[in-house]
């Protein structure tokens, strides 16, 4: 079976902008299942669900703030934000 990559943006976009689908992108991002581990990016995605409303993302996204440096945290943010400004 051929395996292929599908960009995270892409995948958000097949899972409806749900708040699950976004927190599973952060989990993946934190864990580096499917791809290197990128706390930044986990941050973001899990960021975007707590917005959306989900409750695990929210406690999720405070362990990895916890991680992160101050630019780490701002690079995340703004990375959330201009996602959030785009879809």
């Amino acid at each position: 079976m051929a395996r292929f990559e599908i960009p995270t943006s892409e995948m958000a976009m097949m899972g409806g902008n749900s708040a699950e689908a976004l927190c599973e992108l952060g989990i993946i991002h934190a864990t580096g299942r499917g791809c290197q581990a990128d706390l930044v990016a986990a941050h973001k995605w899990l960021n975007i669900a707590a917005i959306k409303g989900s409750d695990r993302a929210a406690e999720l996204r405070a362990d990895v703030a916890a991680t992160l440096t101050k630019m780490q945290l701002a690079a995340a943010l703004r990375a959330a934000r201009e996602w959030m400004t785009t879809h």
